[in-house]
């Protein structure tokens, strides 16, 4: 079975091979990259184009990236060191260049992807920590290490004989946090309470519990205990900042680099302020539904509703999927024929595409849609 990768991502600043010529990316804006060559040349290409290019690589990073805050919290000095000065030199041996490298420096000859191998870069980072230890590095040693740092990042440098970290409820007992972690939850939607309401929620709500009887910690035990799982809840802070931390995505925000069309598309809608006439005589406002392709940022289908109801949201997917028809009155430039898409060879495929407008035919691979109640419906998921 094969294995899907996630392609890599392309920042300001990295160096990327294609076409037997290594480039510098200057700047990126949406989907449009500019580079630079080693002459100062510049040039433009779009992102899936040039990620798709024939021998395709990122070769090398440019300014040190900052790592992600408490990444390494609660961890002893030592170790902490020790991770991030794997960090630095396994980022020299995959890029070429130190995280804290400045502008324009380039790589050392032993360390350059673009004249050295993986394996002459290991064996060149073996010798010089040997060096700089004063004790032998194996070729083994520094192979083992780059895998784990891919792997599982910096904090899979850690070494693992550091003692665990104490768990966040100490010698509370754990049912005295689940109490406490349901209410907490709850409290995303209703009104602020202090850590003293919580005390006393808590004591009734134990006492109801079968099996052993509950211990309940003190007073003090118990605010420190409340203080650990309330960071960053706003529990007993501001409703309406509560309220939005309940309502973010679980996961973290990242950027997404896609390669090709249809591999990820956008749902959403997004309401008129104008007013307009229905067909029944009733002024109202309407609303906009578009799907759109990350990838070409193509806007392959829309639909203007009063209100988006699941059969719209349906209605977006047959009409990406399906060739567009002409319309009366329509020039003919706009038919498919005379745009820049292979016309003969897709006809080939489809002869449904013979009367079709040149608008783009794209088959979504995975769509992301917010919370809307029509893009979350029965109807939608089954079409």
């Amino acid at each position: 079975m094969s294995v899907v990768r996630r392609p890599p991502v392309v920042r300001p600043g990295d160096r990327v091979r294609f076409d037997g010529a290594v480039h510098t990316v200057v700047g990126i804006s949406g989907m449009l990259v500019r580079l630079a060559d080693g002459l100062g040349q510049s040039s433009a290409m779009h992102l899936p184009t040039l990620m798709t290019a024939p021998g395709f690589e990122v070769v090398g990073s440019g300014p040190g990236r900052l790592l992600p805050p408490g990444l390494l919290d609660g961890l002893e000095a030592g170790l902490a060191e020790k991770a991030l000065w794997w960090h630095r030199h396994l980022t020299e041996v995959l890029t070429g260049l130190a995280p804290d490298a400045p502008p324009g420096t380039v790589p050392r000859p032993e360390y350059n992807p673009a004249s050295s191998s993986l394996a002459d870069r290991e064996a060149a980072k073996a010798a010089e920590l040997s060096a700089e230890l004063g004790h032998p590095v194996s070729r083994h040693t520094v192979r083992r290490r780059r895998q784990r740092y891919q792997k599982r990042g910096v904090p899979g440098m850690v070494d693992g004989h550091h003692p665990p970290r104490r768990p966040p409820r100490g010698q509370v007992d754990p049912r005295v946090v689940d109490e406490l972690r349901k209410l907490m939850d709850q409290a995303a939607d209703g009104s602020t309470r202090t850590v003293s309401y919580y005390f006393t929620r808590v004591g009734r709500a134990v006492k109801k519990l079968d099996g052993p009887p509950v211990t309940m910690p003190s007073r003090a035990t118990f605010y420190r205990l409340f203080n650990r799982l309330e960071a960053g809840r706003h529990t007993t802070g501001s409703a309406r900042t509560r309220r939005s931390l309940a309502s973010q995505p679980d996961g973290a925000f990242d950027q997404v680099t896609v390669c090709r069309p249809g591999e990820l598309m956008e749902i959403d809608s997004t309401p008129f302020d104008v007013l307009v006439r229905l067909d029944n005589g009733v002024v109202d406002r309407c609303e906009l539904v578009g799907m759109v392709d990350v990838a070409t940022r193509s806007i392959t289908a829309a639909v203007l509703r009063p209100t988006t109801k699941s059969v719209d949201a349906a209605l977006l997917l047959a009409r990406s999927v399906t060739p567009a028809p002409m319309r009366p009155g329509w020039p003919e430039v706009l038919r498919m024929e005379h745009s820049a898409l292979p016309y003969q060879r897709l006809l080939s495929v489809d002869e449904r595409l013979r009367h079709a407008a040149a608008v783009p035919l794209i088959i979504p691979e995975a769509i992301v849609v917010d919370g809307g109640k029509a893009f979350l419906s029965r109807n939608f998921r089954a079409a």
